[in-house]
């Protein structure tokens, strides 16, 4: 049984969560994230929550803290969820794992969302209000009142590009591919989409991040073996 289920069924713990209250601590972070998908989580022995006496599902701290580094590596690392599972087993024996690809999660897979107004993201990111403009207008980031660290890192990303004279203009063919690739994805989840149950939804939607996670591979081969070539 993993620590936080523990913690969760001892004597004394006060700070349980419902699923709704889960949720709200997560959807800002992971907006995808749905009862049917904590769910699915649980039957495949990634987080196990103490139960009530009338079969409510109840998180703690812990359980928390594993479901933001299980979801955390999913979106950032498109890890599939038997390579998050062994992770996790490792880390429940007292080891310190590392991830394929030489991945370690760090602290910030276990802190809570960041959520930045438009001069705080400009201000950490050290870009120029027009430079977030024209990512806005190339759909390299969408608009919003309020950011989160997806969109600090692609900021970045496009300060560290200016200095060498990649504009966002010049990606806006990167919002077009990844559309495209999302048709790949839907395509392929057609058989679990017609289903209208819980569970397959779920299931539809961890396949998702796993098709996504090999398109990755694929497209990150292609660049390398590009680059090759171009050294030679």
């Amino acid at each position: 049984m993993p620590a936080s289920a523990a913690q969760a069924r001892a004597p004394g713990t006060t700070s349980l969560l419902s699923i709704g209250q889960v949720l709200a601590r997560l959807t800002p972070e992971f907006p995808d994230l749905t009862p049917s998908k904590l769910r699915f989580l649980e039957e495949q022995r990634l987080v196990s929550p103490a139960r009530t006496e009338s079969g409510y599902r109840k998180f703690c701290a812990g359980d928390l803290d594993r479901l933001r580094l299980v979801l955390s590596m999913q979106r950032d690392h498109y890890l599939p969820l038997k390579v998050i599972r062994g992770y996790l087993d490792d880390l429940d024996a007292g080891f310190s794992p590392t991830l394929p690809g030489g991945v370690t999660p760090g602290p910030s897979m276990l802190s809570t969302a960041r959520r930045l107004d438009r001069e705080e993201l400009l201000r950490e990111a050290g870009a120029s209000a027009m430079l977030l403009h024209d990512a806005v207008s190339a759909s390299i980031i969408l608009p919003a009142d309020v950011y989160g660290d997806d969109a600090l890192s692609v900021l970045r990303a496009l300060v560290e590009l200016q200095r060498s004279g990649i504009e966002p203009r010049h990606l806006r063919g990167f919002r077009g591919a990844a559309e495209r690739e999302l048709g790949l994805i839907e395509s392929a989840l057609v058989p679990l989409s017609r289903r209208k149950d819980a569970s397959s939804r779920a299931k539809a939607a961890e396949m998702a991040v796993e098709i996504a996670g090999q398109l990755e591979v694929i497209r990150g081969s292609l660049i390398r073996s590009a680059l090759g070539r171009l050294a030679k």
